[in-house]
């Protein structure tokens, strides 16, 4: 057995065994197997001093702080939050067109715009030939149309106004009509001339404007159509420009007989009805 001033004796912390088989006498080396602390400044902090020669450690830092608001978007990809974040300023620009909107609406509701009426109020056909071998028609067509604005407070500008005859889905002729305005509950006559000069026609129109021609009191029914731009107006307020469509799909024109060059307008006044866009 070695004495304890053996140096390979064992450091275990614990007191070595003397050769009796007692305690040994405890030694610094034996009893104190860390380092001792460094001495403690004398000054009422619980840290150390800093030793001589070196620079004093810097204060600790106070944690930050965060407003509610924000400390929510903090933590919200860790959970969900029970504090909403706030909502985020209006733009200039959405507020202005939400206004626009809604003065709009408003004066809509106030001045409560009409579709305008339109009819055929007369119709003839002149040189009207048609050859059934070459599948070609010649005819010139004069038709009126009367134009009502029914609205009280607003009146009506029509542009790039067109007008068509067809027949059976096909169009026979069209034409272009000069721009006009109406004004509050003003009833307009439009004239309308359209020229087929040797157009070419499919079989169907062919067949059909024959057999109508040939039966009863040889009325052709045609249909006159027109499509024009329209714009409500009233003061220093208008409307968007919308696609009028305008059907008159009945218009019944007799020939005396088969072979007859001139037709007119049979029964009364034909209506038409409105596609409005």
């Amino acid at each position: 057995m070695g004495s304890t001033s053996d140096p390979k004796a064992p450091v275990t912390g614990y007191p070595a065994v003397g050769p009796n088989g007692g305690a040994a006498t405890a030694t610094a080396a034996v009893a104190y197997p860390y380092p001792a602390p460094l001495p403690q400044a004398a000054n009422s902090y619980s840290y150390y001093a800093p030793q001589p020669g070196h620079a004093a450690a810097p204060p600790v830092a106070p944690p930050p702080y965060y407003p509610p608001a924000y400390a929510a978007a903090s933590t919200s990809a860790l959970g969900p939050s029970n504090t909403p974040l706030p909502p985020p300023p209006p733009r200039r620009g959405h507020r202005l067109l939400r206004r626009r909107r809604r003065a709009t609406l408003i004066l809509w509701l106030v001045l409560r715009p009409r579709l305008p009426q339109f009819s055929v109020s007369s119709a003839s056909v002149s040189s009207f030939n048609l050859s059934s071998s070459s599948q070609q028609l010649s005819a010139d067509f004069d038709v009126t149309l009367t134009v009502r604005n029914p609205n009280k407070k607003m009146g009506v500008q029509y542009d790039g106004v067109r007008a068509a005859v067809v027949y059976g889905g096909e169009t026979i002729s069209e034409t272009s009509l000069p721009p006009f305005y109406q004004s509050k509950g003003n009833v307009t006559t439009v004239h309308a001339r359209l020229v087929a000069a040797g157009e070419y026609v499919g079989g169907d129109v062919t067949n059909g404007i024959n057999s109508d021609r040939s039966h009863g009191n040889g009325a052709v029914r045609f249909q006159f159509r027109v499509l024009s731009w329209a714009v409500f107006n009233s003061g220093g307020w208008r409307t968007r420009r919308h696609v009028m469509r305008v059907y008159c799909e009945d218009v019944s024109i007799g020939f005396n007989n088969s072979t007859a060059s001139l037709g007119s307008l049979l029964g009364r006044r034909s209506s038409a009805r409105f596609i409005f866009e």
